[in-house]
């Protein structure tokens, strides 16, 4: 596990926490270089930032966007800009800020995001939580998605309950049993306890949590694990299947004239799927999904294209960040599209996916080099 997220090893994170219960990491590490309050003041006000990438709530509730965007005058008459006279009128009033998708608008937080996706093999996303003292965003509930809790600055009281629904799944919000976690959030809690800058709460998916801050304006960020379960790789299994089974003839045969249900065709329809399930191979369709939870690292058109003009066979390359590269037979997919590759190309492919971080662009093949580059799968390994 990351070293700034607790002090346990990754194999006893694996073992005892993931998916399993919740850890308190009291002093993990100092935040302030991954976000601070000049980061919330400067999003808010400088970034032109709009929604959804702002969400704003109150006594559990969240307030339409209406009362906290505008047009922002000349070339910006869009009306889902950030109005940030409006927000702070309402964070005066109690309100909290949740600035969403921190992956996409501020480099630190995008940075340990994508090594933390890296490590885990899930996806992750990071919001920000800006809450005025004595006050709380929302009620208790659960999510479904693991987090990492991160106090930056301010303190924050946290109530956790064991689950009433254990790992819920992408479609299993916790409003569908609200009167069960009402209920449940009256018990005795697991844990209730103040976060201090610094402090790193795990909660897995599906435990319930409520929040306050305490005498001063805390913030916190929240890492988001999307999780991969076994229900979704089930779901990849029968898309595959069900592609297998459009080369059948028989199975895009129609249903006889008047039949009254599937029964004369179900034992049919039965084996065939059965059988379709044990030949195909989900793996290709898995990653290829995967593929698309996340973005590849930033890539700037201009240094780019100044990397084209100006290889040499002496330039080192590497790939670019969180491309999720995969080859197979002599296509090569990445986040950033695929390539088919000729048969001469196929041993640097090897090299470049397995060797070490860097290469030259002679090791690999100036002119392959130079396609990876235009493709945007290759960039310059000094940045």
């Amino acid at each position: 596990m990351d070293t700034r997220l607790t002090r346990v090893s990754r194999a006893d994170f694996a073992r005892d926490h993931w998916a399993r219960k919740p850890l308190l990491t009291r002093a993990a590490d100092d935040f302030t270089d991954l976000f601070s309050a000049d980061a919330v003041d400067e999003l808010v006000s400088r970034r032109g930032l709009r929604t959804p990438f702002l969400r704003v709530a109150k006594d559990g509730a969240t307030l339409p966007d209406a009362s906290f965007t505008a047009p922002a005058g000349v070339g910006a008459t869009i009306g889902d800009q950030l109005d940030d006279t409006a927000l702070w009128r309402s964070f005066a009033d109690g309100a909290t800020l949740v600035l969403q998708a921190l992956q996409r608008t501020w480099e630190p937080v995008a940075d340990l995001v994508a090594r933390l996706g890296t490590e885990l093999g899930h996806p992750v996303q990071a919001n920000a939580y800006v809450t005025p003292p004595q006050n709380r965003g929302f009620d208790d509930h659960y999510d479904v998605h693991d987090v990492f809790v991160l106090q930056i600055a301010g303190t924050k009281r946290w109530i956790v309950h064991e689950p009433v629904h254990p790992d819920p799944l992408r479609d299993q919000p916790w409003t569908d049993r609200r009167a069960a976690v009402e209920e449940a959030a009256k018990g005795e809690a697991y844990l209730d306890t103040v976060l201090a800058p610094g402090d790193v709460l795990y909660l897995p998916r599906g435990w319930l949590h409520a929040a306050q801050a305490q005498g001063a304006v805390s913030i916190h960020l929240t890492l988001g694990v999307h999780n991969w379960t076994r229900h979704a790789l089930a779901e990849q299994l029968a898309r595959s299947a069900l592609d297998l089974l459009r080369d059948d003839p028989e199975m895009r045969g129609s249903l006889p004239l008047g039949t009254e249900g599937p029964s004369d065709d179900l034992a049919v329809v039965r084996e065939r799927l059965v059988a379709a399930l044990t030949d195909t191979d989900p793996t290709p369709l898995f990653h290829r999904t995967r593929r698309g939870q996340a973005r590849p690292a930033p890539l700037g058109p201009l240094a780019q294209l100044r990397a084209v003009e100006s290889l040499t066979p002496d330039t080192p390359v590497r790939l670019r960040g969180s491309l999720e590269p995969r080859l197979e037979g002599r296509r090569l997919h990445t986040r950033a599209g695929w390539l088919d590759l000729p048969d001469r190309d196929l041993p640097a492919a090897h090299r470049l996916l397995t060797g070490g971080p860097a290469h030259s662009a002679d090791d690999l093949g100036v002119e392959l080099v130079e396609r990876l580059l235009r493709a945007g799968v290759l960039v310059p390994a000094g940045r």
